[in-house]
């Protein structure tokens, strides 16, 4: 009884050090680029994610998950020796929020499912046998580095092209922007309201099917839209302010646009990344409380309140680091411009839920930034930042999978 007691300490404890690792690293994702465009200021965004991150954790954050994330280990392989799984998760969460800690400091926008995978497939090669790890799913895993932040790169060139080439290179871009701005908060409500009927549903018991989820989506976007359409028709030209900075209007009509992206995707990321923390948390609770290895099981609506606070603690301690990397550093954002960026990312999410491919947000986001600085030429992207950025994410899954080694012998001598 005193063993089950000190476990499940332990993993709300590691999992609270995750969920405020999210929140420091992974919450730019839905927040860097209206910052960065200063669509919102960092208090604003702060605000704006912690409010739509902890309702999307709470709410649609996981009413049964499986205990180990995306198939990676074949936990059965320890149903003789439980208390070896609970060191396991332990040092996954302690290492992956070890690694994410250090990332945020250094303003390193890295993948938080990378991070727990990392430290899973350490803690499974020397605590199982690496026969346990399913080496395919890992390889997969790894090819997204290069497939999410591509095709997001991509999807933003184009967008980003078409605003420049439909709306601020004609000569009267505001009456331009009155005319096709519907068009593309359409566009991002429906692909955001489907990332989040598609990621968020599901989790909380409700079975929608993919037809109803397009239909449910269009639906929410033609109201947005024409809602939008109707504000962005009141907006009036400011002329002193033009002539200070050209397109300062038709930014203003992108800004509300980027405001609406902002909270959408918070909500999405908080119901679909609060799983890598309670993930493994929700694993040592089944563990401690029925000693069976890999059972599926409620999860207790404190873990998902405990991922959501810690979420929204770390964005407000130490999200700001990131958010300047990722919103300032790599390319000088506005908020057509991170409006591109935004869309492309939530695309390319809805295209590798369709599809099954996995992909990092964070990875995704970064690349759709890239697109966007691409689209005005390689010189308004800072290179050495990209490098940094790119090397921190080659290194997460070694990282990872290091700390969660040294942390599962460490528990395995000390804990009873």
């Amino acid at each position: 009884m005193e063993a089950e007691v000190i476990y499940i300490a332990l993993a709300a404890a590691f999992g609270l050090f995750m969920a405020w690792g999210i929140g420091a690293n992974d919450v730019a994702n839905a927040m860097a680029t209206s910052v960065g465009s200063r669509a919102l200021t960092i208090k604003q965004a702060i605000l704006v994610a912690a409010v739509f991150e902890f309702l999307g954790a709470v709410l649609a954050g996981g009413a049964v998950t499986s205990t180990i994330r995306k198939g990676i280990v074949d936990v059965e392989l320890l149903s003789g020796t439980p208390e070896l799984l609970v060191y396991g998760m332990l040092a996954s969460l302690l290492a992956a929020a070890t690694w994410l800690l250090i990332a945020s400091r250094k303003g390193w926008p890295v993948s938080t499912t990378h991070s727990i995978v990392g430290a899973i497939v350490g803690f499974a090669a020397v605590g199982i046998g690496v026969e346990a790890v399913q080496w395919g799913k890992v390889g997969t895993i790894a090819m997204s580095w290069v497939v999410s932040p591509v095709l997001a790169g991509f999807i933003a060139y184009l967008i980003f092209s078409s605003v420049q080439w439909l709306i601020l290179s004609r000569e009267d871009p505001l009456a331009r922007a009155k005319r096709y701005v519907p068009f593309y908060m359409f566009l991002a409500a429906f692909t955001i309201s489907l990332v989040t009927i598609m990621k968020g549903l599901k989790n909380i018991g409700l079975d929608v099917s993919v037809q109803q989820s397009y239909f449910f989506a269009a639906g929410v976007a033609a109201v947005i839209a024409l809602i939008g359409r109707f504000a962005i028709q009141r907006v009036k030209s400011d002329p002193k302010a033009e002539k200070k900075q050209h397109f300062y209007t038709v930014e203003r009509v992108f800004g509300i646009l980027m405001i609406i992206t902002a909270c959408s995707m918070a909500f999405a990321h908080g119901s679909n990344d609060v799983a890598n923390a309670i993930g493994p948390l929700a694993a040592v609770l089944s563990v401690a409380s029925t000693g069976l290895v890999g059972a599926k099981s409620s999860i207790p609506i404190w873990v998902l309140v405990l991922g959501g606070i810690g979420i929204v603690i770390g964005l407000a301690t130490y999200g700001r680091h990131v958010i300047a990397t990722v919103g300032e550093s790599i390319t000088q954002l506005t908020p057509s411009r991170g409006f591109a960026a935004e869309l492309a990312a939530a695309t390319t999410i809805v295209i590798a839920s369709g599809t099954g491919i996995p992909i990092s947000t964070t990875h995704t986001l970064v690349g759709a930034v890239l697109g966007v600085g691409l689209a005005r030429g390689i010189d308004a992207i800072d290179l050495r930042v990209v490098g940094r950025i790119l090397l921190s994410w080659v290194v997460t899954i070694p990282v990872g999978a290091v700390f969660a080694i040294a942390f599962f012998f460490l528990f395995r001598a000390v804990l009873p």
